[in-house]
């Protein structure tokens, strides 16, 4: 497990370390200063990807997605040829996904676009939890991401570019509803935020 400090100032590097120290499975990558989410995210896969696994993935700090999701979202790899599995938010019987209905029926109305924009079939971009293939891991954490908090858009855009549309939509990448996911209070992504995503989409798309 790889814990990314994204160039905090409070007190999460010591409280990080203070993990770290207690047992061998925990390291800490620290960035010297704030990049983002996106950046984060992908200095930690480049970091990861240094040890050579066979997977690697996120998963967002606050645990919205439990930890215990992983053991179903590797089972799925053995489905078939997938190379990626992201999870995905869907709120269905016997499912425990709890989010406000305010940023439920904004993320589908974002997901509806991103949807037609990218030409694929996709039911929810911005769930926190993916888990790749590191082959595919390399070719998509290569570079920096045109947004900073879209990045998970740009990582389906990503995919089908080195893979193709339709390969993509059947075999490349399988979307795993979650059993669990539960919104915590105090996200630094405010809905207000959604209103901003047109000019996101714009960036990643056309420039």
């Amino acid at each position: 497990c790889l814990l990314v400090n994204d160039g905090s100032t409070d007190g999460t590097a010591k409280l990080l370390e203070e993990l770290a120290t207690s047992t061998d499975s925990i390291n800490v990558l620290h960035l010297a200063e704030n990049s983002g989410k996106a950046e984060a995210v992908r200095q930690g896969i480049q970091k990861a990807l240094e040890h050579s696994p066979e997977y690697v993935g996120y998963w967002d700090a606050d645990m919205a997605t439990p930890l215990s999701e992983i053991d179903s979202f590797m089972a799925c790899f053995r489905l078939g040829s997938y190379e990626a599995v992201i999870g995905s938010r869907l709120a269905r019987l016997g499912a425990e996904v709890k989010r406000r209905n305010s940023r439920h029926y904004l993320g589908r109305v974002f997901a509806t676009v991103v949807s037609i924009l990218l030409k694929l079939r996709v039911y929810d971009t911005q769930c926190g939890a993916k888990i790749f293939r590191s082959e595919l891991a390399r070719l998509i954490f290569d570079r920096p991401f045109k947004s900073k908090w879209l990045f998970d858009v740009e990582i389906l855009k990503r995919i089908a570019e080195q893979r193709g549309l339709q390969a993509t939509q059947d075999e490349i990448v399988y979307e795993l509803p979650v059993m669990s996911w539960r919104e915590v209070e105090g996200s630094k992504l405010k809905s207000s935020m959604m209103l901003m995503a047109p000019f996101q989409l714009l960036k990643i798309f056309f420039f």
